[in-house]
Parts: structure tokens; sequence; C-alpha cells
């Protein structure tokens, strides 16, 4: 996010995890991150890592051990929630671990994301029942099961 010209993660750069996430999935994950290729100045991230089970957590970080001293140069970012640090990859990876303040006040975050999710008005896309053409949104609602 340093220019408003550099691009979004791609597909392949970010693993959001969840209780059903495979060791599979992470073990393919970590091989692209971790076994260099050309294309190497990606930043791989694993999103939402306190999420894994016990067991995928384990081969995750027995595998990272093995792979690692193939590529010293990777670039991996693990997040966690912090109510979930204590789980077992947070804590394995704990000596790594850095707490981020972001950099960018939110209206300039607001803004790079807007020009990268902003589908052309010429396209036809469902975008354009969305504000200002975006092809992303959230919605909420302060009342729990409202139909969202």
């Amino acid at each position: 996010m340093n220019s408003p010209e550099q691009p979004l993660p791609t597909f392949d750069e970010v693993l959001l995890c969840t209780p059903q996430t495979s060791a599979e999935q992470v073990g393919l994950f970590l091989r692209r991150c971790l076994i260099p290729c050309q294309g190497g100045n990606k930043i791989y991230t694993m999103l939402y890592a306190d999420e894994l089970s016990y067991d995928v957590s384990k081969r995750a970080e027995e595998l990272f051990q093995h792979l690692q001293c193939y590529n010293s140069s990777y670039r991996l970012i693990i997040l966690c929630n912090c109510e979930g640090e204590n789980s077992y990859l947070p804590s394995a990876f704990s000596h790594y671990k850095v707490h981020m303040i972001p950099q960018r006040s939110q209206a300039e975050i607001q803004q790079y994301l807007q020009r990268h999710f902003r589908v052309p008005q010429l396209s036809d896309s469902a975008a354009a029942v969305f504000k200002e053409h975006m092809c992303v949104g959230i919605v909420s609602s302060k009342r729990a099961g409202m139909g969202k």
C-alpha cells in the first residue's frame, strides 16, 4: 500500500483459515511461500491462523521447520485474533511476533481499497447496483438475524 498503483494480493498469496482448513491446504500454501520460484516478491498471508485445529497447526509448524531451509528470503505474515493468541500456531511462532500499528490513516486505507475494488462504469457488472460501483461490500446490523 506504499503506492496507489500497488496491487492487492492475489488468490495464491492469502490463506483464510477456518477450523475446517485441512493440513493439505496449509501445506500447499507453505510450499508456495517457502519453495523458491520465479516471481518470488510475493508476500504470503495466513489469516485467522488461530482458527486451525491443533493437528493441522502442529503439522504446519513441522512443515515450516522442514521447508524453511530452502528459502531464506521468504515473506510470510501470520495474522491472528488477539483472543486466540494462545492457540498452537501463534504460540509456536511467538518469537517472531510483531505488534502492528497501522501506518496509514483509515481514510487512506479506504481510498486505496476503493481504487482497487471499483468496477469501471463502462462494464456491465452486478457492481452497478452497489454504491460507487464497488464489487465488494459489507452488510452489517446491530440486531442479529435480521435477514442480511
